[in-house]
């Protein structure tokens, strides 16, 4: 099954900007990771296959405070033009 949404890049800590940069899952979304997902890695990741773009990368999305939550990396960032408070299209996958 796969998802698509948009969500705005967040900066895990404003006081590192060379701190990890996120998006959101929905919430309609994370609730059907959480069911549809097998047994969990480390920190209670799930791993899943994302496209943003024409970028596609395999990685892992981690329980935040409400809902799953997406790490984008900077590869992926700077071959989109994307930054902190821009919004992503993000298609996602369990992997």
């Amino acid at each position: 099954m796969a998802w698509t949404f948009e969500a705005e890049l967040w900066l895990w800590r404003e006081d590192r900007p060379d701190a990890w940069i996120f998006v959101d899952l929905p919430a309609e979304v994370s609730e059907e990771v959480r069911e549809l997902s097998g047994p969990r890695r480390g920190f209670g990741s799930v791993p899943v296959a994302v496209r943003i773009g024409g970028s596609s990368w395999r990685t892992s999305v981690f329980p935040g405070s409400e809902t799953y939550v997406l790490p984008v990396k900077k590869a992926v960032r700077r071959a989109e033009g994307l930054d902190v408070g821009d919004v992503a299209t993000v298609t996602l996958e369990l992997a």
